[in-house]
């Protein structure tokens, strides 16, 4: 293992990234894990958090929340699930927590050991990179007694076992994409909207009725083939826009929120594990490679990351 590890940091909004070299984090705690990052994912919020100030945001800091790479290190509390070597997906919460250790854009990274899941031989690092915070965001809003209060998915749950419907708007989005999984191992019929292109692409992860968001009429038609439904949005809807009979709420990430603490841990150390290692959760949306590596190519393309709506891989 090498003695320095490499950052990407944000010193503050507004200004490019500058990569610099300290040594390598040793005082992990006994709930976490160290990590040799092998790919990191960009979301569209890291390009916002790196242009925009925003308050619940301590600057400087690294920036990133999804990687995937090696156990180097484990603490007494974690070594119950990873050991040295084990291949990883992991949350990095530097950003939420105010722990620049924690920053997801460095080779070597500090985990939440309950943030963690193991991947299977058959997953490549690059692909195991676009689950964690999509597939966290989507369990949060589903899962949480706070928000929709599903029931937990699992490996052996019948396919529409509950009996009950939801809505998945924006289903083929990063977020969307899992909702669909994740409601389907559920037990829920899913429908689902997209732009028409996407159709098959919803259908192949599991979603039973798509519907062309562009379509003047879509409302209704969704509303004729269901009375009832759960409804999950990957955009927010705005205070007094719902109509009456409709009750929204926002998943805000900040502070707290972010961590997920009620569902992140129940879906990394629960399902998500069990279900790659069984090839039933897919790889969605896949990975775009760049072709600059290491941290370097985060300066050369972050331009690129303001018109994505999906991971992209380093």
């Amino acid at each position: 293992m090498s003695s320095l590890n490499r950052s990407l940091w944000q010193d503050q909004a507004g200004i490019p990234g500058v990569i610099s070299e300290s040594p390598i984090p040793t005082n992990i705690t006994d709930n976490e894990i160290l990590v040799r990052v092998h790919a990191w994912a960009m979301n569209p919020a890291d390009a916002m958090v790196q242009e925009v100030p925003l308050p619940f945001i301590k600057y400087p800091l690294i920036l990133g929340e999804d990687v995937a790479g090696t156990v180097e290190r484990a603490g007494s509390a974690a070594t119950a699930r990873f050991q040295p070597g084990d291949h990883v997906l992991g949350l990095a919460l530097g950003a939420a927590v105010a722990k620049p250790e924690q920053g997801a854009f460095q080779d070597y990274v500090i985990l939440d050991h309950s943030m963690a899941c193991k991947i299977p031989d058959s997953l490549s690092f690059a692909e195991a990179s676009v689950f964690p915070l999509c597939i966290a965001t989507a369990a949060h809003g589903l899962f949480s007694k706070d928000y929709l209060s599903l029931p937990f998915p699992t490996t052996d749950t019948p396919t529409n076992s509950t009996g009950k419907s939801i809505l998945i708007w924006g289903g083929s989005s990063g977020v969307g994409s899992n909702a669909i999984q994740l409601c389907r191992a559920a037990g829920f019929e899913v429908f689902t909207t997209c732009s028409a292109r996407n159709f098959e692409y919803v259908k192949g992860l599991g979603a039973d009725h798509v519907y062309d968001y562009n379509d003047p009429g879509v409302i209704n038609k969704v509303h004729q083939s269901k009375q009832s439904l759960r409804i999950a949005a990957t955009n927010p809807i705005p205070e007094g826009v719902a109509p009456e009979g409709v009750d929204a709420k926002m998943i805000f990430a900040s502070g707290g929120a972010v961590i997920y603490h009620e569902t992140t841990p129940a879906t990394f150390a629960g399902y998500l594990p069990d279900a790659l290692a069984k090839g039933v959760y897919k790889v969605a949306p896949p990975p775009e490679i760049v072709p600059t590596k290491g941290l370097e190519a985060f300066r050369r393309h972050w331009i690129y990351s303001r018109r994505v709506s999906q991971p992209k891989n380093w």
